[in-house]
């Protein structure tokens, strides 16, 4: 049997490994197997806060809604704004009405005005 060379296949695969973890601090980004094990925990944690950051949004949008209705007095609060919403079938989501609550706090008295009438 002959033998097999596989300096270039693992020297690929490590090298790979390095660039991905260059930016970590100290052994993490120099020995290889504390190296593989900070990539994967990377990944696990990059994965689990893509879904905890739209939560975290979407709390701070329904937050930012909240705190202008109940500031203009606008309608009682945000739980009686959004099922008002939907019923005149005013199709705004979270994100659109916490940028118009923070830019133009007249138009979001427009948009009660119109739920009430």
């Amino acid at each position: 049997m002959t033998r097999v060379r596989r300096g270039y296949t693992a020297r690929k695969r490590r090298t790979k490994i390095r660039l991905f973890a260059s930016t970590f601090i100290g052994a993490y980004s120099r020995l290889t197997r504390t190296t593989t094990q900070q990539k994967m925990r990377a990944l696990v944690s990059s994965h689990r806060d893509r879904g905890r950051q739209k939560r975290d949004f979407r709390s701070l949008w329904i937050t930012r809604i909240n705190a202008v209705i109940r500031e203009n007095k606008v309608f009682y609060n945000y739980s009686r704004l959004i099922p008002n919403l939907y019923k005149k079938q005013l199709l705004l989501n979270r994100k659109i009405l916490a940028q118009i609550s923070i830019s133009n706090k007249n138009c979001l008295y427009m948009i009660s005005n119109k739920i009430i009438k």
